[in-house]
């Protein structure tokens, strides 16, 4: 079996269906699910509009952290069996689902820790770009180096 099911970038809006449906796992005894959504705010300033883009090896990259979290966190009897990730990429609206990342693990201790490990390290690791514009006019690029 496939420990990676999913690890993409959309343009369209995502599905926790789609999500939850990738790590079904009958080895599994528990699942975590991180869904990240546009919020209206940010540093104290009213967000007006959102954008994300992404490199080219984007994908690839969400892949390698998504295997090194469940390598690092699994065990023989306590494994990580599945995980799956996907990223917007384009314009979104508050509200938004941005990122959903979900794991499927032998217990809910692995799933969770593997879920946030996944996500810490995808907004630190994987060339994502976030541009933002605010209601007072200013504008900011987050993750971009």
């Amino acid at each position: 079996m496939q420990l990676i099911t999913l690890a993409e970038l959309r343009d369209t809006p995502l599905s926790l269906d789609e999500v939850v449906a990738a790590v079904g796992d009958p080895r599994s005894g528990g699942s975590a699910f991180f869904v990240g959504t546009v919020r209206d705010h940010d540093h104290g300033r009213t967000v007006r509009t959102l954008s994300y883009s992404a490199h080219p090896t984007a994908e690839a990259a969400m892949r390698r952290v998504m295997e090194k979290a469940a390598a690092d966190i699994g065990t023989a009897d306590r494994a990580v069996w599945r995980a799956a990730a996907v990223h917007r990429v384009g314009d979104l609206a508050i509200g938004d689902p941005a990122v959903i990342v979900a794991v499927a693990a032998s217990h809910r201790e692995e799933a969770f820790t593997a879920c946030r490990r996944i996500i810490d390290d995808l907004k630190a690791e994987v060339p994502i770009w976030k541009h933002q514009t605010f209601a007072d006019g200013g504008a900011e690029w987050v993750g971009a180096c």
